[in-house]
């Protein structure tokens, strides 16, 4: 799997694009919130993130239709995993230990999370 990096703004910009599927730069900037972002600042962002290969578009006449070329799921596996490797020394077990002793869970979500991992066991 090819390293995923983005900055915040990239991340914001590809939030739009997974929600969308599908989309042209005016509708881009619509869909974010006030203050908008420059249409420059915008096009700077999809060119950057067109040559890390994490978005394509398809030309209709002069309008590109932007799209997400890599699945949120992906991106969030790598995000996830880099996590784990520069915190907890690439150990699973210690970002279990980590996660579970620090969050504030419920007996019911520790069950919850226990029955999860329980099931992936048995698959």
């Amino acid at each position: 799997m090819k390293e995923i990096k983005l900055t915040d703004s990239e991340k914001r910009l590809m939030e739009i694009l997974w929600e969308k599927k599908r989309i042209f730069m005016k509708d881009i900037l619509d869909a974010y919130p006030e203050p908008k972002p420059a249409a420059t600042t915008i096009a700077t962002l999809l060119k950057r993130m067109q040559n890390k290969d994490l978005v394509g578009y398809t030309l209709y006449g002069n309008s590109r239709e932007y799209y997400p070329k890599v699945e949120k799921g992906e991106y969030f596996n790598e995000e996830m995993t880099s996590m784990i490797d520069r915190f907890f020394n690439s150990s699973v077990t210690q970002f279990a230990s980590f996660f579970t002793s620090n969050a504030k869970f419920s007996q019911k979500q520790l069950k919850e999370l226990r029955d999860i991992i329980d099931q992936q066991i048995k698959e």
